[in-house]
């Protein structure tokens, strides 16, 4: 069956990042939609990255909005840039930065 918003690991993490550039109050429309066919590669399975995800999912599913969205946006954001560093060490960058103007 092909995939309505996206399968894998990547994929679902850059269409959430497109959905948090929006303005906080617009960004949490459908952006659970990614997350359902989000899927953590086996190898990182009980890792940091892993519960990276689990913390995501909490954020961007419990959200409701009109309530908190730009905290809550915030800390959405700043898990995936912390995701993102990960992603890079786990592919052997030794130093990866998010830069200042994300």
């Amino acid at each position: 069956m092909e995939s309505k918003f996206g399968r894998g690991f990547v994929i679902p993490l850059v269409a959430l990042a497109r959905h948090f550039s929006l303005p906080p109050e617009q960004a949490f429309y459908g952006a659970a939609d990614h997350l359902d066919e989000l899927i953590v590669p086996a190898q990182f399975a009980g890792t940091q990255m892993d519960a990276l995800v689990e913390q995501l999912r909490k954020r961007v599913i419990w959200h409701q909005p009109g309530t908190m969205d730009r905290e809550d946006a915030e800390e959405v954001k700043r898990i995936l840039r912390h995701l993102l560093v990960e992603v890079d060490r786990s592919l052997g960058i030794a130093d990866p930065q998010v830069g200042t103007y994300d």
